[in-house]
């Protein structure tokens, strides 16, 4: 896990999110972490997990998606392996989701 990196956009709309990580994950070899909906879902967030290349492969597609189909990308970015604290952020918001990835990332090896 120490060499991945997290792939993140933050769209309009939960339509335009669906859209964006459909042709993320089509993309490249990325997995959905966690997303989150703030304002009523007007603003979606989604973090994605892989290679560093995988990562900046899958942005980018969700950036030209999002220019194809007339929806608003609010902002996007990669980063390269994360420090513990913001993946055990990460982790908690996937706990919303029934994944416990703090304890997949941070237990395990103890």
């Amino acid at each position: 896990m120490a060499g991945l990196s997290y792939g993140l956009i933050e769209v309009s709309g939960v339509t335009a999110a669906i859209e964006s990580l459909d042709a993320m994950c089509k993309a490249s070899n990325v997995k959905l972490l966690t997303w989150e909906r703030k304002l009523g879902g007007r603003l979606v967030t989604l973090i994605v997990e892989g290679e560093v290349s995988d990562c900046r492969a899958a942005v980018e597609a969700a950036v030209n998606i999002t220019k194809v189909n007339g929806h608003i990308m609010a902002s996007y970015g990669v980063m390269a392996a994360p420090s513990d604290e913001i993946r055990k952020m990460v982790a908690l918001s996937a706990r919303r989701l029934g994944k416990d990835l703090y304890k997949e990332l941070f237990q395990a090896g103890e």
